[in-house]
Formats: structure tokens, sequence, C-alpha cells
């Protein structure tokens, strides 16, 4: 055992000191190539590592500019709550009673009108005009949006390279403007006045009569004789809508390959950070048995996001020698969190995680 360990070191220290000899021997033969050459250069040029000269063209060091397709990026809407409905004066659900060019003299006005014959009560001599005032749902959706169209921009320098690859790095610029659409339609329960007028003895025009403000014609007391308050059951359609642009940095390690004179491939990886904003749109029309309502708006924000990327390049120099200008095609995977919008029982939220970006455009070396 004692014999067996001695040859054991033995042959450590022959392999130790052929190492420290082979490492030696080519630091000796660089230096004696060129009397001007230092030994931390000798050591790169002996083990294969170069230092990249400034004046080296090399596609590590570009400036890349092209248009990129984002795919797979969802969005999920969320309605739930009590929602005001904003009403004009004197504008109903299913007609009018406006003020006419008189001043509504003697409490009458021309200025009016109503939609359907159910809305008339002959027999109590009555006009019913119904006012949505608020309304409540509790739904939600998911979409998946297409594919959004955007432009991608890179920046890229070079740190080292061995033989046929290059070690660098890149900061990277994505625009992508996306739009995602729900035409989902709810359930809702709505908040209704029934305003009552008297016809008096006039002859009441047949459904759907939009009169006019000259104060000349059927004539129908300005103000309401009674009203009442109800919930009714309806729907709420129409579409709610994520409408923004998200910014995307990106900064990380790179490495290049170079397959044959004029094709190359790289593969990056880094953190990421994206600011998205935008709006969250909607526009929906409440509709009941007595009518229909129409509400929109729209709610601005702006929400930042953080997550990492893999991506890979395959490059073609279009020309071998002197080359100024260089042909990519790029994918990426760039995963970030949820970008919210919308305010109270409205949400918008847009869904990251698995966002696959494809490119394609110029790239400079220099």
């Amino acid at each position: 055992m004692k014999r067996t360990a001695a040859l054991r070191n033995r042959h450590f220290h022959q392999c130790l000191l052929g190492a420290l000899l082979s490492v030696f021997t080519g630091l000796t033969l660089v230096a004696a190539a060129g009397q001007n050459t230092s030994e931390q250069d000798a050591f790169d040029r002996y083990f294969g590592l170069y230092q990249v000269s400034p004046e080296k063209d090399d596609w590590t060091r570009h400036f890349r500019i092209g248009a990129m397709a984002g795919l797979n990026i969802h969005a999920s809407f969320n309605e739930n709550g009590l929602f005001k409905i904003p009403t004009a004066n004197g504008v109903y659900d299913d007609g009018y009673v406006r003020e006419d060019q008189t001043g509504n003299a003697g409490g009458l006005t021309s200025n009016w009108g109503y939609n359907n014959a159910s809305q008339y009560d002959p027999n109590a001599g009555t006009i019913t005009m119904h006012s949505t005032s608020s309304y409540s749902t509790a739904g939600a959706s998911h979409d998946e949006g297409g594919a959004f169209v955007g432009f991608d921009m890179a920046y890229g320098g070079n740190l080292w390279y061995w033989h046929h690859v290059r070690i660098g790095w890149d900061l990277g610029f994505g625009l992508l403007p996306i739009s995602v659409t729900d035409k989902q339609t709810l359930q809702a329960s709505a908040t209704q006045t029934a305003y009552t007028f008297n016809t008096g003895g006039i002859v009441v025009p047949g459904a759907g009569h939009q009169g006019g403000s000259s104060g000349v014609g059927a004539l129908l007391p300005a103000l309401p004789s009674g009203f009442s308050t109800n919930t009714l059951s309806g729907t709420a359609s129409g579409s709610r809508e994520i409408n923004v642009i998200l910014y995307s940095v990106r900064f990380g390690p790179s490495i290049y390959c170079d397959l044959s004179q004029n094709l190359g491939f790289s593969l990056g990886a880094g953190p990421a950070l994206g600011i998205v904003s935008g709006d969250y749109k909607f526009n929906e029309i409440v509709t009941t048995s007595n009518g229909s309502a129409h509400v929109v708006g729209r709610y601005g924000a702006t929400d930042v996001v953080f997550g990492g990327y893999v991506n890979g390049t395959l490059m073609y120099h279009l020309q071998d020698n002197n080359r100024n200008a260089d042909l990519y095609l790029g994918v990426q995977y760039m995963p970030m969190g949820d970008a919210t919008f919308g305010e109270g029982g409205r949400v918008g939220r847009l869904n990251l995680s698995g966002q696959v970006y494809l490119s394609a455009g110029i790239n400079w070396p220099f």
C-alpha cells in the first residue's frame, strides 16, 4: 500500500511538472516569435484565447434592427361590481323629453320621442320612459391574442474569442403594440327608474315618433307626473379591450460561433424589464326588457414587469470581405409577469409569462 501511494505521488508530480513545462514551453515559443509580445499575450495565444482588437471587423460587435412578431400573449378580463351609467338630462333608454325652442311654454314641449308601442297606455293616458342608472355583473373571460407586430433593436460588444467561438454581450430593446378584445356577453342586473308622462288630450303619434324643437305639433308635459325604481335582469354586451404598447429592455452575455465563412449563430440569455403603457377600454350596451343603455369609458395606466430572456440568432454575411451588413433570423423566449389595467371591478390582465418573439432584419458589424 505504501509503495502504491508512493507511485501515485510520483505520477502526480510528473504530470504537474509536465504541465508546467508545457506552459513554459508555449510561453517561450510565442515570446520568441515576437520580442514585443507580453507574457499575458503569449499565454492567451498559446491557449487559444485572444482578446479582440478594436480594429478587427467582427460580427460580435454589431448594431441590429428588424421587425418582430410577438406570439403566445394572453389576456383575461374580469368585470365584477356595480357600475354607474352616466345619463344626459331628458334622455332615456327608450326615448327623450327635452326642452324646445319656446322654453317649454305652458310646461309643454314638442321635443320628445319614444321607441316602443308598449310605452303608451291609452287607457291611463300616459307614456312611460325608462332610465337605467347602474348595473352589476360578475363575469370573467380569457382571450389569446394573435401575432402582434413590432420592431426589435440590439447593440452588442465583444469580450473574447477563441478560434471560431466568441464571447460578447447584448443590449436589446423591443417595441410591441398589443391589442386584445373580449366580446363576451355577460349577465347583468340593472337598476332602472320608470318615469310617467301624462298625454292629456293630445293625439299620440305612433311608436318611433321623433319630435323636433319647433314648439309645434304633439305637445307633451316637460316634467313627469311620477316615477318608480325597479331592479331588472338583463345583459351587458359589447367589448372590453386592452390596447397597450410593451417596451422591453434586455441585457446579458452572448456566445457567437462561426459555422462557415458566411454563416454564424449566437445564443444569449439574461434579465429583462418591460414597461406596459396604454388603456383599458370598455364599450357596453346594457339591455333589459324595457330598452337599452349605452356606457363607454377608458382607464389609462402604466405597469412595470420583470423577467428574463433566452434567444438564438442565425446570421448570414452578405460579403466575404469588407462586408457592411448581415441578414439575421432570431427566436426569443421572454417570460415576464402580468400587467394589470382597469379600476374598481373592471380589470384587464395581460399575461406575458409565455411570450415568444420571431424577428428578422439587418445586422451591421463594425
